[in-house]
């Protein structure tokens, strides 16, 4: 039986030489002592249901994850990256996968691919891993994401995005289709079941910019979609932080990697924004993704950023 010392601060009524005490505390009680062991505010209890304690209270942390390619996962899953999954790194499903045996809308043990059926590893992966190897075991980290490879930021404009799927090629059309043809609705669909679920969004993930490259007013489109998310779902901009992460870098001969000056900027713009940093992260031979094991190094720094906002010791 575990012992709880609580600091109390209550109001005290005296009748009959004996204190009734309001006890503040996960179970309501009301306890009685007597006047005389009254000789302190730290009162020794035991608790006989250790799961209602307060500290113990279990939270879902929930993170919004949206882009193109390098958000969506390009490169092969590996058996490293499905095994040794902690039960609390959980994913609530974009689309209905049967061959996965996941339905849209339900939450799963985040076994990769964690966006559409067949997709490959992404950041989000190793970011939720890292997270909850480092937050307390009554937190569990949620994901959600939508990501489309290959399309410009203008899909996740709530009110443009008709105009751009129209113009877009058959192959990304084909893609939206999965998303009933409004990827940035499906976002806020899964966002409002995680929060009625008892989910709270501590921030968004995205990985977008190859096919905006060279884009100035890149950091600006970007804004308009993170204002949209924080009024559709109720978010305070102030505790809800935006992670952009950089493109294959310079080192890695990365062929959109004079985009990431403009990325750089996107603190200036949004200003709870947070960029991530692409060097070192190991790209393949097309220059314009990551390797497995760069996804694993990008999703490590994404994680180690976010519990740097949160203060949590790494």
């Amino acid at each position: 039986m575990k012992k709880h010392v609580i600091k109390i601060m209550l109001s005290v009524s005296l009748y009959l030489g004996t204190l009734s005490l309001s006890l503040a505390c996960s179970n309501e009680k009301i306890i009685e002592i007597e006047k005389e062991d009254l000789t302190s505010q730290d009162l020794e209890i035991e608790d006989k249901d250790d799961e209602t304690a307060i500290e113990n209270k279990e939270e879902l942390h929930v993170y919004l994850c949206f882009g193109q390619s390098n958000m969506e996962g390009n490169a092969k899953i590996e058996s490293q990256d499905k095994d040794g999954i902690n039960d609390r790194f959980v994913v609530l499903q974009a689309i209905n996968c049967p061959e996965l045996n996941r339905e849209k809308g339900k939450w799963y043990k985040a076994i990769p691919p964690l966006v559409r059926c067949y997709t490959g590893l992404t950041p989000a992966d190793y970011f939720g891993r890292t997270m909850v190897d480092n937050l307390p075991d009554n937190i569990k980290v949620g994901i959600i994401n939508v990501s489309i490879g290959g399309c410009r930021i203008e899909l996740f404009d709530k009110y443009n995005y008709q105009t751009y799927v129209e113009n877009s090629p058959d192959w990304l059309k084909n893609m939206v289709k999965e998303y009933d043809g409004n990827p940035y609705a499906r976002l806020i669909e899964l966002g409002k079941i995680a929060q009625k679920d008892g989910g709270v969004i501590k921030g968004i993930l995205m990985h977008q910019g190859e096919s905006n490259s060279g884009e100035k007013d890149w950091p600006e489109k970007v804004k308009k979609v993170y204002n949209n998310l924080l009024k559709d779902l109720n978010l305070n901009a102030e505790t809800t932080p935006l992670l952009a992460g950089e493109l294959v870098n310079e080192d890695q001969n990365g062929a959109c990697s004079g985009m990431n000056e403009i990325i750089n900027t996107l603190p200036q713009v949004v200003p709870n924004s947070y960029v991530i940093p692409s060097k070192g992260c190991e790209g393949v031979a097309d220059r314009l993704h990551f390797s497995a094991e760069g996804y694993r190094t990008l999703g490590k720094r994404y994680a180690e950023m976010m519990l740097s906002i949160l203060n949590y010791p790494q």
